[in-house]
């Protein structure tokens, strides 16, 4: 018998899915990096263009490889750059980038601030200034504003005459030389560190570990002007890092602690933050880590740890998991929540991801994030456009994106069947309907193991 039926939401454990949505355009690794006992080799990626080229960044124990992100959707290893700190130990190094040169911070051993000139590219980088005095040794983030030639480095150690000084939670430093930053400001004298930093024009959100979040304006770099906090937060822990949407009005962000979920917080005119919804994959089997986060639009890339790339809509209540893709292979009895993906760079002009894997490497992604931003996930499974024209396409949509898996029959009314489509990998589905009109029906069917009830649509060709 015909008719609509319901989805049976049993076990929803049975739903997670390694890859969903996600397609992988390229992976690069390399073993013969030096590694620890736990063959740890990567830390940071970032990406940047230049003359219509887009290029990729990934931090090593050695230093960093630097790769233009080809038309036909590869990773080309244009060069490499050995950090001033080689070893096993060096697996924390960022990136960022001004005019024609690049900046590369480390956060371990004898570390320096790297400037790298980038003028030949595509066809060579050379390290052009190594800077590693009162100013700057090592440090564990960097964010550049091109449009006040400001660059900001948090928990900065200087080392002069190999000797480590002070920690300060953060510098502004000066790139009126962009070879020789100066210092202009250094603090604050009442927080023990700052992570991580997330910056709208002149205002920036510090992610302060156990203190929560701090929030400042630096349209006066010297002298910042204290705007609000967030101290206290539900399942709080160590305050990491976070995202701000384009329009300033959602900020999320996540504590580099076991087992607490990732959080979406609304944001006042005087940014103000307050926690109003707690996402994020299963711990299970084991308590998860979130670690790196990018808002673009109504979307939220995350890099976690242990289980890869996930992209959740922040449209739905609690956000809902729209794609993943999981780059790290958990090792038998392994419990450890902070190996696997690290760095997330959403490149939103062309729909491409990457992610940096402390273990596995570098990779890149592509993700349709145009088809999700035009309609969040829908609450039940679903055909679209309905009724449709001979000829013409439609989309059937899983419920809440959950289910990366199914497949799909097209009918007449006579039960003669006209089309069939496995689908794997995603929660959705194009087919083109080259039929007469009347009315058919689209049978969606599971796999036993999802224990669901399989479904069946009206479809209505004009």
């Amino acid at each position: 018998m015909r008719g609509l039926a319901f989805l049976l939401f049993i076990f929803p454990l049975f739903l997670s899915a390694q890859i969903k949505n996600v397609t992988l355009l390229d992976h690069w690794s390399d073993s013969t990096l030096i590694s620890n006992s736990s063959q740890v080799r990567y830390s940071g990626c970032y990406s940047f263009s230049k003359a219509d080229h887009d290029y990729a960044v990934i931090g090593t124990t050695e230093g960093f490889h630097i790769f233009e992100i080809t038309i036909d959707n590869s990773l080309t290893f244009i060069d490499s750059i050995k950090g001033n700190y080689i070893s096993s130990q060096a697996i924390t190094r960022e990136y960022a980038h001004y005019n024609d040169f690049l900046y590369a911070i480390g956060d371990e051993g004898d570390a320096s601030l790297q400037i790298i000139d980038l003028s030949n590219l595509p066809d060579s980088v050379n390290l052009v200034s190594e800077i590693q005095d009162e100013r700057v040794g090592k440090a564990h983030n960097i964010y550049i504003d091109s449009s006040r030639a400001l660059m900001y480095l948090c928990l900065v150690t200087p080392i002069v005459n190999g000797m480590e000084t002070s920690m300060i939670p953060l510098r502004v430093y000066s790139l009126e030389n962009p070879l020789s930053p100066s210092t202009i400001f250094s603090g604050f004298d009442d927080l023990s560190e700052v992570h991580d930093f997330e910056f709208k024009e002149s205002v920036g959100i510090l992610n302060c570990g156990f203190q929560g979040i701090r929030v400042y304006d630096f349209s006066i770099p010297e002298a910042p002007i204290y705007l609000n906090n967030l101290e206290f937060y539900q399942e709080q822990g160590y305050n990491h890092q976070g995202s701000l949407s384009e329009d300033g009005s959602i900020y999320v962000f996540a504590d580099e602690t076991p087992g607490t979920r990732v959080k979406k917080c609304t944001v006042t005119e005087t940014y103000g933050l307050q926690v109003q919804q707690l996402f994020g994959v299963e711990n299970t089997p084991y308590d998860k880590t979130a670690h790196n986060i990018k808002v673009i639009g109504n979307l939220a890339y995350v890099a976690y740890y242990n289980d890869g790339l996930r992209i959740y809509d922040l449209r739905n209540n609690p956000p809902n998991e729209i794609a993943a893709y999981d780059t790290h292979t958990d090792l038998p009895g392994n419990e450890f929540s902070m190996w696997g993906a690290w760095g997330i760079e959403a490149i939103a002009s062309n729909d491409q991801v990457l992610i940096s894997d402390r273990i596995s490497g570098l990779y890149l992604f592509e993700f349709d994030r145009t088809f999700f931003e035009q309609a969040k996930s829908p609450s039940s499974v679903t055909c679209y456009p309905n009724p449709i024209s001979s000829g013409e396409s439609i989309i059937v949509r899983m419920t809440d994106d959950r289910i990366s898996r199914f497949n799909i029959t097209l009918s007449d009314q006579t039960g003669k069947e006209i089309l069939t489509k496995e689908t794997f990998d995603n929660s959705f589905a194009a087919i083109t309907v080259n039929v007469a009109q009347g009315t058919y029906f689209i049978e969606i069917q599971f796999p036993e193991e999802l224990i669901l009830q399989n479904e069946t649509l009206k479809l209505i060709v004009n």
